[in-house]
């Protein structure tokens, strides 16, 4: 067996599965250096929205990459982050007025869980315990890692992680009344991923549960974080999957399509409230965290560009077109044998085929990737749940080809 120097995250080499050789992308598509095309099918992992290599941002990039590479931002600022944090506040809630930059998802979401414990500490009030929902996935920095479920995941890492409160998936009543109970024993925080758990398998839950979750934090002073790195960017069909319950949370978690996909960016968006508990003339109060590369200016530069998109060009009207075409064809997956719980929300569609051993590591879900890569589909499975993601730029033709390999797959 070939063994790579290359160690790829979420891939056991032991099984000696192929890995393609991508070499080029543009719009919907990625290419093989064997000059095969593959329909991006899960955006990448969810990052791409208008499509691989946009032209308007591929430019930002490289003008930025020609005048202002790397800046240190501690104590200094360039006109590439000032044009990300005005583009923010012109389109994200008044309240969520400040911008701390970050890397990735898992960052952004510890940085939060930083601001909410430091915004008690400079209060006086000793609480530290953060609320999570079932089967919640928040990445694998070990902060991240402690708030999402235990699993095959994290398992080997249990001695790391601490502990949090976990309340029931909100789908009826009950996950209501523990959240109202929990919080009644004074936590920090809750944190949730707003209408849909990504990785803990797509499952989906009302937007009014959302809101009524939000109002029982607000209810009872505990801080409400929105991991919106998945569900951000229009993938629920709005900006936001808050805005669907209008919740406004106490601090936003963004990355993933916050440059478009093209380059590795992360904003925590934090409330007044949250911003003053840590401003003080006293250094020992100051905000400690960073990165080296914190608001990198090419890395921004696309976030400018993609923010300029979402204002000058009908975005929501084609993610529109993208969740109709989704939502035809989850009617349709309904229908096919071994297919249960077809469900679709925004442009994201999913469903379970059935299987008697379910979970990630079902092993449906690498035959699956693997018949539909030969059929010129990249997609992604989790375990027996099949998920479809594409960029905003998909056609109904490519849609097709997606779906046909999917059935063709489960046929088989």
């Amino acid at each position: 067996m070939t063994r790579t120097r290359i160690w790829h995250p979420f891939t056991q080499h032991g099984l000696g599965e192929p890995i393609p050789n991508i070499v080029r992308t543009g719009g919907a598509y990625l290419w093989t250096d064997r000059g095969e095309r593959l329909i991006d099918a899960i955006s990448s992992w969810w990052v791409t929205t208008h499509g691989h290599a946009h032209p308007r941002i591929a430019a930002a990039i490289a003008e930025a990459a020609a005048t202002t590479d790397q800046i240190i931002f501690a104590g200094y600022t360039h006109p590439q982050a000032e044009a990300v944090a005005d583009g923010l506040a012109a389109l994200f809630p008044p309240d969520l007025a400040h911008v701390f930059f970050s890397d990735s998802g898992s960052t952004a979401v510890e940085v939060a869980l930083k601001m909410v414990l430091g915004f008690w500490a400079a209060r006086g009030e000793a609480r530290h315990r953060i609320l999570v929902l079932e089967g919640s996935y928040h990445g694998d920095t070990i902060g991240a890692m402690s708030i999402g479920a235990r699993g095959v995941f994290n398992a080997p890492y249990a001695p790391l992680l601490f502990d949090v409160g976990t309340v029931p998936f909100p789908g009826n009543d009950d996950a209501l009344d523990a959240l109202e109970a929990a919080c009644r024993e004074r936590p920090a925080a809750l944190i949730v991923e707003p209408l849909v758990l990504g990785a803990g398998g797509m499952r989906m839950y009302a937007p009014e549960r959302l809101a009524a979750m939000a109002a029982i934090c607000a209810r009872h002073g505990v801080l409400f974080i929105a991991d919106e790195v998945m569900t951000g960017w229009g993938r629920t069909g709005t900006l936001t999957a808050c805005e669907q319950a209008g919740v406004v949370s106490d601090i936003m978690c963004l990355s993933k399509g916050l440059t478009g996909g093209s380059l590795p960016l992360a904003v925590t968006l934090a409330s007044e409230a949250i911003y003053d508990a840590h401003y003080s003339p006293d250094r020992a109060r100051m905000f400690f965290h960073s990165s080296s590369y914190t608001a990198n200016p090419i890395a921004c530069a696309a976030a400018a560009a993609n923010l300029a998109i979402w204002r000058e060009e009908p975005v929501l009207e084609r993610i529109a077109s993208v969740a109709a075409m989704q939502g035809d064809w989850i009617d349709r997956a309904a229908r096919w044998p071994g297919v249960v719980n077809a469900r679709g929300l925004g442009t994201i569609a999913a469903f379970e085929v059935e299987d008697a051993r379910p979970g990630y590591l079902s092993t449906l879900g690498p035959s699956i990737k693997a018949a539909c890569a030969a059929a010129g589909v990249l997609l992604r499975p989790l375990g027996n749940t099949v998920y479809v993601m594409p960029p905003y730029c998909v056609t109904a033709d490519d849609l097709a080809q997606v779906y046909g390999a999917i059935e063709a797959a489960i046929t088989a």
